[in-house]
């Protein structure tokens, strides 16, 4: 019987010492994966780990339910974090880091009553601990501001989510009809699943608004800009020829730390990506960009040395040479925990997610706004339902309005990621202008300088389009003058009206050419006949005050006929005309010797544009409307090339009329322009109001 019993007691110890042993070998395997980051895979052989071992060995079981925690916190997967915290602490493994974390994924619970019970117990042995402090006035305060609730407008977007997470997006293109976001779903390139997520790599997707405005499929970018590796949370410059991005590259045997790359775009396709060597620390993660709206500044989020503790929003100024030196933004803006994901509202407001200071739980979305008189950020937490107990980051925004999407693995059990539509109704007045050539395209290289009576003094850029948008005040006078090399200036000026709904001003900025003739439409003459008829009037006005807001031009004002009737006749005719229109701005305030009238008769017939030919699609570029070419032509747009031949231009002879006196020194030369040590220097373009 004896032995029977010593026989039944080595089985057990032998089975003991093996399943110990089979821990360690999991534990061991789990330290290599956590060691890289790989959390998802290091959970895995922790869990295992666990299992494998005894109850009745509370202190291993303790220790390793502590590293299973760290594992899922880190994943997001917080039922599995919380229930792995509370084994921690039941085996008498939990030390005030381990309190002050199983409080802040508590709070990531809505759990608000237990977590406050926890910051508490850090507070009794660490009362100065700053995240403990303002965790436990989230908690307290958490779920009354929930209820208090605001005005935004959270929907989930089902349209653009799948299985997988899909996070921080982007909105593109002048009308705002591209999103562009990561996704880890079954599409994204490589065949293996990250060890950090237990998902494939993330790649950048893009979703396209159709013309009903319904949003398309969203489709892996092809072009070479994703890879095997993780790719996400991108930006665009205001331009939008250039995107920055953050990819995570792994290796089997060393960490590796997310760095910022960029890519440009051509032909509609995004190159492959490039790194941006922002500094030379090599161990430090720098990751989630955004670039200021003027263009100057790329923000960043890193744990590199020098920041408040955790991750920090850093930012490094661009320039035509390359990068200046690294800023870290500091207080308010920054805390010992965690600031991720900033992003701009066009108007200049920036957006990030914090969970370093007072919210909800999680990552919570905060807006930093430039207090005017101090020229320091003031901090607006936009409360619920923008923001959740969950993760709430990575905002994008339609123009100037407050509406757009951002991302949130709120009620998600696995913490997975999805993208929601968001909107604050708001009372936002706008002015959108369109910078065109007069008779041709769109000019995307223009400038719009913009003055307005409460001392706005902006230079906006224009889009692709031609086209800019900006928010305006009401009870504000603005002046916009629209620049472009080549062209002459064209100026606009707008009072703005206070209004109990959202409004849009439009207003047109046509430039004329200094280099080719320009046609002044709209001038009518009685039949055979040189004078004026009243219709003419509007389009001379606007002739009139395009030579007052560009003093220093003078141009050469032609009339022209078409092939019938004796040259002759049609030259002395075309004089005349020119001559009336002449005579008519002279009355009206120019200066006679800034005008030449000339009458070419027909000996000038049209030369074709680009732009005429989509109106007359028969006609090509650089047709020239000659008699000889005309009568090739059936008679009805026989008819349509002499109507264009009959026609008023006038074309810039100097740009530099009054602008040298009888010396031939200038009569105004620019005054040296003080510089403050923190701002820009700017073209040196001045507008008086």
């Amino acid at each position: 019987m004896k032995e029977k019993l010593y026989t039944l007691i080595i089985i057990c110890f032998t089975m003991l010492l093996t399943a110990s042993c089979g821990a360690d070998h999991y534990m061991k395997k789990g330290e290599k994966y956590l060691a890289l980051g790989e959390y998802y895979d290091a959970a895995a052989e922790f869990k295992t780990a666990y299992n494998k071992t005894s109850p009745k060995d509370k202190d291993k079981r303790g220790e390793r339910a502590k590293k299973l925690a760290g594992c899922y916190d880190r994943i997001n997967s917080t039922q599995k974090a919380i229930a792995a915290y509370r084994n921690t602490i039941r085996y008498n493994k939990a030390d005030i880091e381990t309190h002050l974390s199983f409080a802040r994924v508590l709070m990531k619970n809505g759990s608000y009553k237990e977590a406050a019970k926890e910051f508490q117990l850090v507070l009794d042995s660490l009362p100065d601990n700053e995240l403990a402090k303002t965790g436990l006035l989230s908690a307290q305060t958490a779920q009354a501001e929930k209820e208090a609730g605001s005005r935004y407008i959270v929907k989930k977007m089902d349209v653009f989510n799948s299985r997988r997470a899909d996070y921080s997006p982007m909105l593109f293109g002048d009308e705002y009809d591209q999103l562009y976001f990561t996704s880890t779903r079954n599409e994204a390139e490589g065949d293996e699943l990250s060890g950090i997520t237990g998902t494939k790599a993330g790649d950048i997707f893009v979703s396209q608004k159709d013309d009903k405005g319904k949003w398309g499929k969203p489709e892996a970018i092809v072009s070479g800009l994703n890879t095997e590796f993780d790719e996400g949370a991108c930006c665009f410059t205001p331009d939008q020829s250039q995107m920055y991005l953050t990819q995570c590259t792994t290796d089997p045997n060393y960490p590796r730390y997310a760095t910022i790359v960029t890519s440009n775009r051509s032909d509609a396709a995004w190159g492959k990506a490039s790194a941006l060597e922002i500094t030379r620390d090599t161990l430090s993660s720098y990751a989630h960009p955004a670039v200021s709206p003027d263009g100057q500044w790329l923000y960043f989020t890193s744990d590199m040395p020098g920041g408040k503790g955790g991750y920090d929003i850093w930012r490094v100024r661009l320039t035509s040479n390359g990068l200046g030196g690294v800023e870290n933004l500091g207080e308010p803006v920054n805390t010992p925990g965690n600031e991720m994901f900033p992003t701009f509202r066009p108007n200049g407001d920036l957006y990030f997610s914090s969970d370093g200071h007072k919210g909800l739980g999680g990552l919570d979305i905060y807006i930093a706004k430039v207090d005017k008189r101090t020229k320091k950020f003031v901090l607006e937490h936009p409360g619920y339902p923008l923001n959740s107990y969950g993760d709430d980051f990575g905002m994008t925004f339609e123009g100037p309005h407050n509406r757009g999407y951002f991302s949130s693995n709120r009620g998600d059990g696995r913490g997975w990621d999805h993208i929601y539509s968001f909107e604050k109704p708001e009372v936002i007045q706008t002015v959108k202008g369109w910078v065109y050539e007069m008779d041709g395209y769109e000019l995307p290289d223009a400038l719009v300088y913009m003055i307005g009576s409460d001392g706005t003094n902006l230079k906006l850029n224009v889009k692709g389009d031609g086209s800019f948008t900006q928010v305006i005040s009401p009870n504000v006078d603005y002046m916009m003058l629209a620049t472009c090399k080549g062209f002459l200036n064209h100026k606009e000026e707008l009072r703005v009206k206070p209004v109990t709904e959202s409004e849009e001003y439009v207003l047109q900025f046509p430039l004329a050419s200094i280099r080719v003739p320009v046609l002044i439409d709209n001038i009518f003459y009685d039949f055979d006949k040189y004078s004026l008829r009243p219709e003419s009037t509007k389009a001379l006005d606007e002739l009139i005050k395009l030579l007052n807001e560009n003093p220093n031009v003078t141009i050469e004002l032609s009339a022209h006929c078409d092939y019938k009737g004796s040259a002759e006749y049609n030259k002395t005719l075309s004089q005349k005309r020119a001559e009336a229109v002449v005579n008519y701005l002279i009355e009206h305030g120019i200066a006679k010797d800034r005008l030449s009238p000339v009458g070419y008769g027909k000996e000038k017939p049209k030369t074709i544009r680009k732009k005429l030919t989509e109106k007359y699609p028969w006609l090509k570029e650089g047709d020239v409307l000659t008699e000889e070419f005309i009568k090739k032509l059936d008679k009805d747009k026989q008819e349509i090339c002499n109507q264009l031949n009959r026609r008023t231009e006038f074309i810039v002879l100097r740009i530099t009329y009054g602008m040298f006196d009888e010396n031939g020194n200038l009569k105004n030369p620019p005054k040296a322009k003080e510089q403050d040590n923190g701002g820009s220097e700017d073209d040196g373009f001045v507008i008086e109001m």
